[in-house]
């Protein structure tokens, strides 16, 4: 059987003060955002609009990033692409529908996998109240 992950893999424990902080500061911002702009709009606006305002906040905030896909050696870029990673620590997957569906869980979950990262948020504009739209996943696998 293949190994898809064949780094090495180290066992952590919670996020570090640094991602908590960077998290917090996020959801603030998403609630803020869902106050202003309501929900329902498309993904990429919330992604715009979150991006630019964490930038203002003195985040760097990098969107669309390609998450590879190592197997046998060999990287493939094309795998997946990340919303917007926040100071190459926190993971953020932006949705706008109706309902969180577990799909959409293990697709955070996969990113932080294949990225090395320990703390995702999946975030749904969606939801009629931001506080049930944001789910925060954590991954205590870190492939080095």
């Amino acid at each position: 059987m293949t190994d898809i992950f064949p780094a090495k893999q180290l066992n952590r424990q919670e996020p570090s003060q640094e991602e908590d902080r960077i998290a917090a500061l996020v959801v603030d911002t998403c609630i803020k955002l869902h106050t202003a702009l309501g929900p329902g709009l498309l993904e990429s606006v919330y992604l715009i609009v979150l991006a630019h305002e964490l930038e203002q906040k003195g985040c760097c905030v990098v969107r669309q990033t390609p998450i590879p896909i190592v197997f046998n050696g060999m990287s493939f870029e094309e795998g997946f692409r990340a919303d917007l990673i926040v100071n190459n620590l926190v993971i953020l997957e932006l949705k706008s529908v109706e309902k969180i569906l577990p799909v959409h869980k293990k697709q955070v979950l996969t990113y932080l996998r294949l990225s090395g990262l320990r703390l995702g948020l999946l975030i749904n504009f969606g939801d009629e109240l931001m506080k049930t739209g944001i789910h925060r996943i954590i991954n205590n696998r870190v492939y080095l």
